[in-house]
């Protein structure tokens, strides 16, 4: 089985009001990556992904796109040992 891994990723940008969080979660519900992802109250969204790093360096390419609407100006990872969240969720 492959080591999973925990990225806590920053995406900066115009990213709110846009169908970014929605359009995460289909993203990483479709790669089996679990965790989840909130705004920020500075205009930024940060997401804790869990899974393997093939599936989790995907779903970054992804957040650096975003789902079309909006502007991510760049985002920032950060690796850590996984904690095992078991869904993928928004978090207020």
């Amino acid at each position: 089985m492959e080591e999973k891994l925990l990225y806590k990723i920053h995406v900066m940008g115009h990213v709110q009001g846009v169908g970014f969080r929605w359009s995460a979660i289909r993203e990483a519900r479709n790669r089996d990556i679990k965790g989840f992802i909130k705004n920020l109250s500075n205009g930024n969204v940060y997401i804790e992904a869990e899974g393997s790093i093939d599936q989790l360096n995907i779903f970054v390419e992804w957040c650096k796109k975003g789902p079309g609407f909006g502007f991510v100006e760049s985002v920032n990872i950060d690796s850590f040992p996984p904690v095992n969240y078991t869904d993928f969720r928004i978090e207020s």
